[in-house]
């Protein structure tokens, strides 16, 4: 009997969790209200010179992306006006729990459920309640070549972006935020994670155009901007950025 009452709450306690994640998706992309997102950066390798780029920041730093946000909406018609609003929240002082790459399922469902607990004990802000966090750790490009993949969680709302602390890198890092911000609302990858090259045609912001090489545009999923059949490029800004139909659809902009 014992046995059957705790399988029983068990139940109750998974369809609860099971509910309350339908519920938050159906609140995040009925787009009746403004997206609350806020940023919180990260010093995350103790870098002084990390620090003094974090102690520049404003949220004019971000505003590329709520305005990218807002344009795509008129583009596509959408009924509400501003679809993000953009907070830049208190920095935090320590480093999330990094992620399992190469784990298991087990092992990445572990690390998600943790870092829902590190960013619900870190990540307070005193502005409006954020329906949408992003941690963006900041690394010292004069020590760090190259960063760790960033990644964005749909259960949980929360978004991990590893950046560069410099000023000449802001503008593709507000592309990569932008990118793992859609990744919380249910957009997915459109590139190949072999080769990063953009998938044809979800990962093309033109996939009617003729020719069809080179695009002008990089879909926003598909990241990059598609040169030939095996070459494609960071674009320089979110101005050289274009949400596709596939994405639009599955945030819920279009049918």
């Amino acid at each position: 009997m014992f046995r059957t009452i705790r399988i029983a709450l068990l139940l109750i306690v998974l369809v609860g969790v099971a509910a309350s994640a339908w519920l938050t998706k159906l609140r995040t992309t009925s787009w009746e209200r403004p997206l609350r997102v806020a940023v919180f950066p990260i010093n995350a390798d103790g870098s002084p010179d990390t620090a003094r780029y974090i102690e520049a920041l404003s949220v004019d730093s971000f505003r590329s992306i709520a305005d990218f946000m807002t344009q795509e909406a008129q583009r596509y018609e959408l009924a509400l006006q501003t679809p993000v609003d953009l907070f830049l929240a208190p920095q935090i002082q320590r480093v999330p729990p990094p992620p399992p790459f190469g784990g298991n399922i087990v092992q990445v469902m572990l690390w998600s459920l943790q870092l829902r607990y590190w960013v619900w004990v870190n990540a307070e802000f005193a502005g409006p309640k954020p329906h949408v966090r992003m941690l963006v750790l900041y690394f010292d490009p004069q020590h760090a070549t190259r960063v760790a993949h960033s990644l964005g969680l749909q259960k949980g709302l929360i978004g991990v972006v590893n950046a560069f602390a410099t000023r000449s890198q802001n503008a593709q890092n507000n592309i990569v935020i932008a990118h793992e911000l859609l990744h919380t609302v249910g957009a997915t990858d459109k590139y190949d994670p072999a080769t990063n090259q953009p998938l044809y045609p979800q990962g093309y912001a033109a996939p009617e155009q003729q020719p069809l090489l080179p695009q002008r545009f990089a879909e926003i999923m598909g990241g990059r901007v598609p040169l030939t059949q095996a070459d494609a490029e960071m674009p320089d800004g979110l101005e050289q950025v274009l949400i596709g139909a596939d994405t639009a659809r599955e945030i819920r902009w279009l049918k």
